[in-house]
C-alpha cells in the first residue's frame, strides 16, 4: 500500500513548564503543513500575503484544501499516516478549516503508529527516538517548539524544510515498522528497546482495541485524550476492556510527542 505522511507546524509561541499540558494554550493555528508520498509527490501547505510572503497562518480555504487532498488520497487507497496525527495534527487542521467532522472522518481511517504504540505500552514515544531506534538515517532538523519562533522571524525556508523532513522521517519509520514487524526506540539510557507490532492498524481499530495496563503508573495519560475531540462528535465506538502492557515508561517526550 502506498504511504503518505503529513505534519503541521503551529504559529503559537508559548513556554511549557515540565509536565504542563500544552492544551491549556489552545486553540492553535497552523503556520505551515506538509504532505509527502513515499517515493512520490511532496507538497507544502501555507498561505501568502499580498506581497507573496508566507502569511502567519494557513487560511481556512488552505486548510480545507489540505483536508480535501488527504480525503482524496485516502479514498484512492493510500495509507495516510502521521506521528500523533490523531490527537494533534488532524484536530487542528479541522479547526483551521472549520470542518471538524471531515477531519475526524479522515483521522479515524488514518494510521498513527505513535497512538498504536501508546495503546500497547501505556505511554507515548517521540518520533526522533523511534527514528534512532529503527536506524532510518534521518534526523529531526529542529526542536518543534522553535518552529513558531523561526516562522515569525521570517525563517520560512528553514521551517518548511523541517516540516517536510518530519514527513519524510515518518514515511521511513512506517516502512521500517512494516518490514521489521516491531517498533524500536532509543531510551534515555542509550539502549534500544523494542515492541512487537506485526501490522499497523487504523486509528479506529486502535480506539476499539483493549487499552493498555497503566496500573503501575502514578499519573497515567488517559487513552481518551488522544481522540476525545472525535468522540465529542459521536463518531467513535467505545474501547474494549483494558488489556495489559509490560515494562517501563517513555522518555524525552515533547509536547507534541515528537
Amino acid at each position: 500500500m502506498k504511504i503518505l505522511s503529513f505534519d503541521i507546524e503551529i504559529s503559537d509561541v508559548f513556554e511549557l513548564t515540565p509536565g504542563e499540558d500544552m492544551e491549556k494554550y489552545a486553540p492553535f493555528h497552523i503556520s505551515v503543513a506538509a504532505t509527502a508520498i513515499d517515493g512520490g509527490e511532496e507538497r507544502l501547505w501555507f498561505s501568502e500575503d499580498a506581497e507573496g510572503t508566507p502569511a502567519l497562518n494557513l487560511t481556512k480555504q488552505g486548510a480545507q484544501e489540505m483536508l480535501d487532498y488527504l480525503a482524496q488520497q485516502q479514498d484512492e487507497g493510500v495509507m495516510i499516516c502521521a506521528w500523533n496525527g490523531l490527537s494533534f495534527d488532524l484536530k487542528w487542521i479541522g479547526h483551521q478549516a472549520q470542518n471538524m467532522e471531515m477531519a475526524a472522518q479522515i483521522a479515524l481511517q488514518s494510521y498513527d503508529p505513535m497512538f498504536q504504540f501508546f495503546n500497547q505500552k501505556g505511554y507515548p514515544v517521540g518520533l526522533a527516538k523511534v527514528g534512532a531506534g529503527m536506524g532510518i538515517g534521518q534526523e529531526k532538523l529542529m526542536n518543534g517548539a522553535d518552529a513558531p519562533i523561526e516562522w515569525r522571524a521570517g525563517k520560512f525556508d528553514r521551517v518548511k524544510e523541517y516540516v517536510m523532513g518530519d514527513c519524510q522521517m515518518t514515511n521511513l519509520i512506517v516502512r521500517a515498522i512494516q518490514e521489521a514487524g516491531e517498533v524500536r526506540w532509543l531510551t534515555s539510557k542509550g539502549t534500544v528497546s523494542r515492541e512487537s507490532m506485526p501490522h499497523l492498524k487504523t486509528a479506529q481499530e486502535v480506539i476499539t482495541d483493549p487499552g493498555p495496563d497503566q496500573s503501575w503508573m502514578d499519573t497515567p495519560l488517559p487513552k481518551t485524550k488522544f481522540y476525545q475531540w472525535v468522540q465529542d462528535l459521536n463518531l467513535v465506538a467505545a474501547e474494549s476492556n483494558a488489556g495489559k502492557s509490560e515494562d517501563a515508561g517513555s522518555e524525552d517526550l515533547g509536547p507534541l510527542f515528537q
